[in-house]
């Protein structure tokens, strides 16, 4: 097995699991434990994982709280409006849309003032803004999250499937070729794949910062939406190009 796939197989496994320990991996790949161990370094090196005793497990920022919305808010302003103002630029008169919680989402917001939509939002904050920006909005029902003011949980993904949109806008905090688009938080991740799985089309709002990490949770793989960001890392920018479509970058 070559030593790609080899990778690739290590971090799908620690996305099912959490953590694995060496004994199984050398199972699952096939391989001797001097050349796991080799692997697990390379990808430790790369901060796609941890090294624990007898195994591995995800970076410390999976297991660790989701940033606030005003923690996000502060950081990098200026590429949320860039990516914002692009994903806005994509809707359309007479579209239904779906816009999830988060920073970069909320500042499409302004972008979408005059266009005759209807907006679908699990945000707190967006409900507020589209109500100022007069647009036809609708808030899901769920458990409200404190820090990302995000409304979840089981009630949110039925009240979610009695909708159906033309596109869907999803925030991220970790986009990588072989764990996808990943979020802190299962319910989170729950309600943003039923999203993609409800709209026509699907696009990742994420800024150059994201693109790399790996979060705790998969929402979805790259495959399955279409990435708007300001700029893509050259070390990224080919193995994320062979797995979905770039919008800016």
């Amino acid at each position: 097995m070559l030593t790609e796939e080899r990778h690739r197989r290590i971090l799908r496994r620690l996305q099912e699991v959490g953590t694995v320990k060496l004994q199984e991996l050398c199972v699952l790949l096939e391989a001797s434990e001097s050349t796991v161990r080799r692997d697990l370094a390379d990808l430790e090196e790369q901060g796609l994982l941890r090294r624990v005793h007898g195994g591995a497990t995800l970076p410390l920022m999976a297991g660790g709280l989701e940033p606030g919305m005003a923690e996000k808010s502060a950081v990098n302003l200026a590429q949320k409006q860039q990516i914002a103002e692009m994903a806005s630029g994509l809707v359309r008169s007479g579209e239904a849309i779906y816009l999830d919680a988060g920073t970069t989402t909320l500042a499409m917001i302004p972008y979408l003032r005059g266009k005759s939509i209807t907006v679908v939002t699990n945000g707190l904050p967006q409900i507020e803004a589209l109500l100022e920006a007069d647009i036809p909005s609708y808030l899901l029902g769920g458990q409200a999250k404190k820090n990302t003011k995000a409304l979840v949980g089981s009630l949110a993904v039925e009240h979610l499937g009695r909708f159906r949109f033309d596109r869907c806008f999803l925030g991220a905090n970790g986009v990588h070729p072989d764990a996808g688009y990943t979020t802190p938080d299962p319910e989170e991740a729950a309600l943003k794949r039923r999203a993609s799985e409800l709209s026509s089309f699907t696009y990742v709002l994420a800024d150059s910062n994201k693109i790399g990490n790996i979060a705790f949770v998969q929402m979805m793989e790259l495959e399955r939406a279409a990435l708007v960001t300001e700029h893509v890392p050259e070390r990224w920018r080919k193995p994320i190009e062979e797995k979905t479509n770039l919008i800016g970058g």
